[in-house]
């Protein structure tokens, strides 16, 4: 491991846990991220591999075959697959959002239906919140779910679906107004239905149809789609937790985990923007001398490494926070805004020093300049970020006037 990033007071198991998955990122991911990328192709073979591994079931309790690990060995894992290629970190993000939530929400039936098969990567699981007209106001949701004897009936249309293709079981929110009287908060008449679906496109099952991929500036590989309901039935037992009315809590606490993730994937991708960077400062020459002996230079790497540093740090005491079983939203929210942000800023350095070169698809840098920007929007803006920040900092400095 670099002399960056380290993290402190791991266990035996978790250096062991990283240690693999760095080789294999060295081993099995760099070596073809960036002909993938370029391809769009999905990474089959990759994703075997961490099924073999065994990283479907790392947060998965051991009683349901998984590894029961924490939240901050997960984030480390992310951290190193992000190195590699961002698109499979987030092949394994949605999975595990929706697996924390069977864990936390889930009726004993629906965990010991779903865990063991998810712990193993039998079924992959994708989670979707957002629609094509709302963006970040989730509360503004205008899916609806309607109670039908021992079913209800699921119609709307659902975006940005990561793993939209290839999942097997989907947690989508809907609007339940049932059992919610009128004037009822938007949030409080939300829920979480656990939609099993055939992997693909098109109609996956009677009334859900996955159309084709959305076609992306980055973040290639992984499948992002549309997903719409028209006329799908549900059975009564997959609404998550067994319980109407309590899908927006379900999401937003599966969103701080996600958080933790996307942070992680920010100082994932700008470490290895780093690397990119101070290697090719060492061999590229101007003026009689590598360019890594020029001060400008040198004050780039200063700063892109002291970023990179920072960004850890933030991450991993969002996730340790998590793991304590203590609220994390102030410290989630600001480790994914301080890493998104910094890893744009870590990114475009690198892309600088590469001059010329870094405009080349021949040159991975030229990858991870496109990959970074998504890092700005996912699991919420930095504005976003910055209003969960503002009103839990007034929760906790409030005026005793």
């Amino acid at each position: 491991m670099s002399r960056l990033a380290q993290t402190h007071g791991l266990t035996d198991v978790q250096q062991e846990i990283l240690s693999t998955v760095r080789d294999f990122v060295d081993k099995e991911i760099l070596p073809v991220a960036t002909e993938l990328e370029h391809r769009d192709e999905y990474p089959a073979q990759i994703v075997e591999g961490l099924k073999e591994l065994g990283l479907f079931g790392l947060m998965i309790p051991e009683e349901y075959g998984g590894l029961g690990e924490s939240l901050l060995t997960y984030a480390l894992c992310v951290e190193e697959i992000a190195r590699g290629w961002m698109s499979v970190s987030g092949i394994i993000n949605t999975h595990f959002i929706v697996a924390y939530m069977l864990k936390q929400h889930g009726t004993q039936e629906q965990k010991d239906h779903f865990l063991p098969k998810m712990a193993l990567g039998e079924v992959r699981g994708a989670f979707s919140m957002s629609e094509p007209a709302l963006g970040s106001d989730v509360s503004a949701i205008t899916s609806k779910g309607v109670k039908d004897g021992d079913e209800y009936v699921l119609n709307g249309q659902k975006m940005w679906l990561t793993n939209g293709g290839s999942s097997t079981l989907v947690a989508v929110l809907c609007r339940t107004d049932e059992g919610h009287p009128e004037g009822t908060a938007p949030h409080k008449s939300m829920t979480t239905f656990l939609v099993e679906k055939e992997p693909g496109f098109g109609e996956v099952r009677p009334g859900l149809t996955i159309p084709g991929k959305i076609e992306k500036m980055g973040y290639k590989g992984v499948d992002t789609t549309e997903l719409i309901m028209d006329g799908l039935r549900i059975p009564a037992n997959r609404v998550l937790g067994g319980q109407t009315g309590r899908g927006f809590y379900h999401m937003m606490d599966g969103v701080e985990v996600g958080r933790v993730n996307v942070a992680a994937r920010g100082c994932g991708v700008a470490q290895r923007a780093f690397e990119l960077g101070v290697s090719y400062a060492q061999q590229r020459h101007t003026f009689g001398k590598a360019i890594a002996q020029h001060q400008a230079i040198q004050f780039k790497l200063a700063e892109m490494a002291t970023k990179v540093e920072a960004a850890h740090a933030m991450m991993v005491n969002a996730a340790r926070k998590k793991d304590s079983g203590e609220r994390n939203d102030l410290e989630a929210g600001m480790a994914k805004y301080l890493a998104s942000e910094y890893c744009k800023e870590v990114v475009e350095d690198a892309f600088r020093i590469h001059g010329g070169y870094g405009f080349s698809k021949e040159y991975e840098i030229e990858r991870l300049y496109r990959e970074a920007p998504m890092l700005l929007i996912g699991e919420g803006t930095a504005e976003i970020q910055k209003m969960i920040i503002g009103r839990r900092l007034l929760e906790e400095y409030r005026f005793q006037g």
